[in-house]
């Protein structure tokens, strides 16, 4: 399964067998969880990186409430906490949104990857880079767009990062997620939530049912969310 991560990578730059193998043998095991538990929390110490091998999993915070804000969505091959690295913890929970595994790779192995591989270590700063800038694009949704733009812009993020890693076509793709899941990203209530799914399919755009995304007008979707992927950096380049 961390063949998807190298896919993710090889999407934007080339990745030698040397750095390939570098990265197998720094991975000092596999953990699964299942939905709905915290598999890192803000706040501790971090000893280790967790790579996400399989399932979906969330960044988010909870408020004084009771509420819960997901600030961020992790797919298959891409590393929960690289940023973790350097900060030594995290200032939000991550959790799994489905049944996931994940693999851990220690902080001395990628301190040694940092010192013997500049390559592989740009290509892991960029990965933050790009994390980043996700980021950001759902700052401008939950600031700016409307729910119908904050959610069809979702799908269309969603569509394009599956795809890079094999798990998505442009009619649709696989999203074991709940309304409220959705709510919680998007900074909505579920009923809230539920209405605009129903504008969306009745608009022609996007169906959201069991479980599944499926796309009915991709071009009439990513205009209803003005989306841009120039965001998601898919161009291949040297590092």
């Amino acid at each position: 399964m961390i063949e998807r991560h190298f896919t993710k990578l090889r999407m934007r730059d080339d990745i030698s067998r040397e750095e390939e193998n570098a990265l197998r043998a720094a991975i000092d095991g596999t953990i699964s969880f299942p939905p709905d538990r915290i598999v890192l929390h803000a706040g501790r110490e971090l000893t280790h990186s967790t790579l996400l091998l399989d399932g979906i999993a969330c960044r988010y915070k909870d408020l004084r409430g009771g509420e819960r804000q997901v600030t961020g969505l992790h797919l298959p091959g891409d590393f929960l906490d690289l940023h973790g690295f350097t900060l030594k913890r995290l200032d939000q929970h991550v959790a799994t949104l489905t049944a996931c595994t994940f693999a851990t790779v220690p902080h001395t192995a990628l301190t040694a990857i940092t010192e013997r591989l500049p390559h592989l270590t740009r290509a892991y700063w960029f990965e933050t880079n790009l994390d980043a800038a996700i980021h950001r694009e759902w700052e401008v949704s939950l600031g700016r767009r409307t729910a119908r733009g904050r959610l069809a812009h979702l799908f269309c993020e969603l569509q394009v990062r599956l795809e890079v890693v094999g798990l998505a076509e442009a009619d649709g793709y696989a999203l074991p997620l709940t309304q409220s899941d959705l709510a919680e990203c998007m900074g909505l209530t579920t009923v809230h939530t539920n209405r605009t799914l129903r504008e969306l399919r009745t608009a022609g755009l996007v169906e959201f049912r069991d479980g599944r995304v499926t796309i009915l007008d991709l071009a009439g979707l990513r205009q209803a969310a003005d989306f841009d992927p120039a965001y998601l950096y898919l161009e291949k380049r040297a590092r």
